[in-house]
């Protein structure tokens, strides 16, 4: 256990940060996961934006990474072209 007062403000920090994160996180697999389970293209499409707008938040937060979020991106984009 730390024994300094801003070791234990630290600790306090990132519990929170890391409680924020994680409901980000999740957010964006939500959005991942109503684009990647329809099985119709125009569904898909209408819901591509929204994905990508939730992943768009996150690298502006500071949460994702710039080339972490056009991965997921592409896959998504590559995803909805592939469906008939």
């Amino acid at each position: 256990m730390a024994h300094h007062k801003s070791a234990l403000k630290r600790i306090k920090l990132i519990e929170k940060q890391t409680e924020r994160n994680r409901t980000y996180k999740s957010r964006m697999k939500t959005a991942l996961k109503s684009v990647l389970d329809v099985e119709d293209k125009e569904k898909a499409t209408a819901q591509l934006p929204k994905a990508y707008a939730v992943i768009d938040k996150l690298v502006a937060k500071g949460i994702l990474r710039k080339n972490t979020a056009a991965n997921k991106k592409s896959r998504l984009a590559r995803h909805v072209n592939a469906l008939s």
